[in-house]
């Protein structure tokens, strides 16, 4: 593993002349190498963050006015609107839309989710790009893996890197990939002013995560596909929601009764919130998102379990359905 700085200063040369490093809100070497990795991995600059809440508040008030609106994809993690609606005091609006269609006119970002969570949509990248305002894709549940935005046209990736990139539930982080460099350049300026930089530590676990991101999420996503299948077989289960990439799969019980019986059933599965972990994780959304969801709506990060095993932790769990 590269080494951990968690130094906070480092001394100026011998000229009396800051190094490319010298406090640590300005840039430190274990961040920097994450960056440049997950950068190279998404094809562009990426600029990590304390969380993936704090990407989303850098990102908008870095490049938005007060008086500017965000069309945001229906369905999208509601973490994103509640910022959103936080941010509001300073005038910043945003207006839901069908991202499987085009964003609407009048609008001065567009945020997209690939795949939307936990409605598991896709975006229509091609119609997004087309619009004249830049482009952010919350990339957290498709990863590089499965899908780099800039390459599509979009201006930002986002990541919650909390989830699949560092892997392990060990991490908070957040991320920002860039096209343009000069956005970088400007992130940059903001993240410095306004302190909302990453700590060492989980930068650090970010780059182990990064090394076995590949493996993880491809064998994620066939455990999501053949739990997605069986799934859609079961007569308890009135939908099931699998875009086919990925570990995240979302599933209907008849009512929030029958959804609270299951994910306090299983044994293998862990009920928890949060994705993208080696441990597969379920829970109702309802208790988070209320209305906005169906009751009996269920969310289930698949893991590196053995598939077989899931199966029968779930299927024994919606006997209690």
């Amino acid at each position: 593993m590269e080494p951990l700085d968690r130094s906070t200063i480092w001394p100026y040369d011998e000229r009396g002349e800051p190094g490319p490093f010298y406090y640590s809100r300005y840039g430190s070497p274990t961040v920097a190498e994450a960056e440049a990795r997950l950068g190279e991995l998404d094809r562009g600059e990426a600029l990590l963050y304390p969380s993936g809440s704090g990407a989303t508040t850098a990102l908008v008030l870095s490049i938005l006015r007060p008086g500017d609106t965000i069309a945001l994809a229906e369905g999208c993690y509601f973490g994103t609107g509640v910022t959103f609606q936080a941010l509001a005091r300073w005038g910043l609006r945003y207006v839901e839309f069908d991202q499987t269609g085009a964003p609407p006119d009048g609008v001065q970002l567009v945020w997209l989710e690939a795949p939307s969570n936990p409605f598991l949509t896709m975006p229509d990248l091609a119609a997004a790009a087309a619009h004249p305002a830049p482009v952010v894709v919350d990339s957290t549940a498709a990863t590089p893996v499965h899908l780099r935005p800039l390459e599509h046209g979009a201006d930002f990736t986002l990541h919650s890197a909390t989830k699949y990139l560092a892997g392990h539930d060990d991490a908070l982080l957040g991320a920002v990939v860039c096209r343009d460099p000069a956005d970088a350049a400007e992130l940059r300026t903001f993240r410095t002013r306004t302190g909302i930089v990453a700590a060492a530590d989980p930068a650090w676990l970010l780059l182990r995560g990064l090394k076995t991101l590949d493996v993880r999420v491809g064998r994620q996503t066939e455990t999501a596909r053949t739990l997605a299948e069986r799934l859609r077989g079961h007569p308890k289960v009135q939908v099931v929601r699998y875009p086919g990439l990925g570990g995240l799969i979302s599933f209907d019980l008849a009512d929030g009764d029958a959804a609270r019986r299951v994910e306090t059933s299983t044994h293998l599965i862990v009920n928890a919130t949060s994705l993208g972990g080696v441990a597969s994780v379920m829970e109702s959304r309802y208790r988070w998102e209320g209305e906005r969801v169906p009751a009996g709506l269920l969310r289930l990060s698949a893991g590196l379990e053995d598939p077989d095993a899931l199966w029968n932790d779930l299927e024994a769990a919606l006997e209690q359905a």
